[in-house]
Parts: C-alpha cells; structure tokens; sequence
C-alpha cells in the first residue's frame, strides 16, 4: 500500500465494495456515484450513501425514472 494512509484507503475501498456486492449493488455505480455527489453531502447526511439505504433510494427513484419519456427524433 505504501503507507498507512494509502493502507487505510484500501481498507475503507474494499469494505465498500463487499458490502456493495453484500447488497446486490454494481459497486462502479454506487462509487461513481457517491464521489461525484461526496464534496457536497454534510457529515450528518452521509447515512443515505451507506450501500444498502442507497440501493432503497435508486429503488424508489426507479418508478418514476422509468415514467420520465424523452423525445425522440
């Protein structure tokens, strides 16, 4: 890893893809999305990026993504 620091990101990086693939979830998804959405989130907003809470969001959210028509040309 070449130091703690680096060591201690590899942890955090695998713990979340595990439990990504614990929860079904496509872990590139679920990361692309969380560290595009991660500089703006508040500390006390972070339970939702959990894997399992975000799968429930993009569940919920499905419906209506799926009733959104574009047009087409």
């Amino acid at each position: 890893m070449g130091n703690a620091r680096g060591g201690r990101t590899a942890a955090i990086l695998a713990s979340l893809t595990s439990t990504c693939r614990r929860h079904d979830v496509d872990p590139q998804l679920y990361l692309t999305q969380l560290l595009t959405n991660l500089p703006t989130t508040r500390m006390n907003e972070l339970s939702p990026w959990l894997p399992d809470q975000w799968k429930l969001l993009q569940h919920a959210r499905l419906p209506s993504l799926q009733n959104h028509t574009t047009p087409t040309s």
